[in-house]
């Protein structure tokens, strides 16, 4: 064997020369790489490894902990990409461990990145080799597992859910890089830009260690055009890319939106409009978010501000109109506006209380004296008939039963005491003499 096969190369990234060899150089993820955790503790003592489906964002530690793993374990390990993978791949897989398994008693670790773009039928391929232990299966992914994995998959397998590496993991790690390569990391970026590079990454090791790789290519080349050690404003004419993590289809999308409508029914702008910024910086569609706003305009507002709904409307309109970046000026007026009004949900309340009732009374009797009276034949059936006109009686209000006489008990829309609505309270129990 070549001594020097698996000796890191310096044409690799610094990412790849830094992976960890060990479980005890595994930076972040305590909670399972802790060994005196159950995840370790069980395959220690036990050698019983469970299917594993590794969640998380990227750059978090995924595929490093799925090769330790399978050191720990002492068990063959083979790696592959969704993307580029079949299901006639994954049966030759599946049969190869399995003669493993039967013939040499040896153990098979399958890691599968990016397992939620396999298909249906090719999750199924993977379930009788699973459930026969000829492997134990690996898969790491970005997307939520209850979304985008088969039951029958989701149910034989442990979900590790891995988080953004903290700030205090990502200094570890800067100054283990800085360490690998030789420099002194004070002589590349000052404390406060260090701090500003730490917060920016969205707690991404492998983004960290690329933009560190391009700031050391810089230092050591000794570029006349950067004053080292870089301060926050030298560090911000490097332009590196946008940082911001957000899937438009995916549990970012889904979870951000959450985040926003519920600041906004919180009564709290400053998260609301933060969540809004996280959206916009993240290419979030801006009509989406403006019709959502109509929606909570109705929904979180209701009539305790009347004046919301039309100003949420004008917004969506000035959004197709005026377009980004723009329209973030529109987008920031009503979510502020929404997040401080007065907050009623009666409305809403009031419709889903009523399709209740329809739904399980169906379509009741109208009274008669409420029928349209046009015909002859209508008029002779008393259709119309007893009717009050209101604007003929003192107040614009006659009393008189205009529900259905099986619903005469109900009552759907109760205002409440907050803002605007306190008036409809007022003057509905004024009308009814309460």
């Amino acid at each position: 064997m070549d001594l020097f096969t698996h000796a890191p190369s310096l044409d690799l990234p610094l990412a790849e020369r830094l992976r960890p060899k060990t479980l005890a150089e595994f930076i972040g993820q305590q909670k399972f790489a802790d060994p005196a955790r159950p995840l370790l503790r069980n395959l220690r003592e036990k050698n019983y490894l469970p299917n594993l489906i590794l969640w998380g964002p990227p750059g978090t530690g995924k595929t490093t902990f799925a090769r330790l793993i399978s050191t720990e374990a002492k068990a063959n390990f083979i790696s592959c990409n969704a993307i580029e993978t079949g299901a006639k791949d994954l049966r030759e897989i599946g049969a190869s461990a399995q003669r493993r398994r039967v013939e040499f008693q040896e153990k098979t670790i399958l890691f599968i990145d990016e397992i939620h773009r396999l298909n249906k039928s090719q999750q199924d391929v993977l379930l009788p080799f699973t459930e026969k232990g000829d492997l134990v299966l690996i898969g790491a992914t970005t997307e939520n597992p209850s979304y985008e994995l088969n039951s029958a998959l989701l149910s034989r397998s442990q979900v590790l859910v891995f988080e953004r590496l903290a700030t205090a993991d990502l200094q570890i790690l800067l100054e283990r890089a800085a360490g690998f390569v030789e420099v002194n990391l004070g002589d590349i970026l000052s404390s406060e830009a260090t701090l500003g590079f730490l917060a920016s990454i969205s707690g991404d090791a492998r983004q960290l260690l690329n933009i560190f790789e391009s700031l050391i290519y810089v230092f050591k080349n000794k570029s006349s055009e950067y004053q080292f050690p870089l301060s926050v404003e030298e560090f911000s004419k490097f332009n590196f890319s946008s940082t911001i993590r957000y899937d438009k289809k995916g549990d970012e999308h889904h979870d951000t939106i959450s985040a926003f409508i519920k600041s906004v029914r919180g009564s709290d702008p400053d998260a609301a409009i933060y969540y809004l910024a996280r959206m916009l910086e993240g290419g979030e569609d801006p009509v989406f978010i403006a019709r959502r706003l109509v929606i909570s305009a109705s929904e979180d507002v209701g009539n305790a501000d009347p004046k919301a709904l039309p100003l949420a409307v004008a917004a969506l309109q000035a959004v197709e109109l005026v377009g980004m970046p723009e329209a973030r000026i529109s987008l920031a007026q009503v979510t502020t506006y929404l997040a401080s009004a007065p907050k009623s949900n009666r409305a809403y309340m009031a419709i889903n209380l009523a399709l209740e009732f329809v739904r399980k009374t169906g379509a009741l009797p109208i009274p008669l004296s409420l029928r349209s009276a046009q015909t002859k034949t209508a008029k002779e059936l008393g259709y119309g008939k007893g009717y009050k006109y209101s604007h003929d009686y003192e107040r614009g209000f006659a009393k008189q039963d205009l529900l259905p006489k099986e619903a005469l008990d109900k009552k759907f829309y109760e205002p409440s005491n907050h803002g605007f609505e306190k008036n409809i309270l007022d003057y509905l129990a004024w009308l009814r003499g309460e």
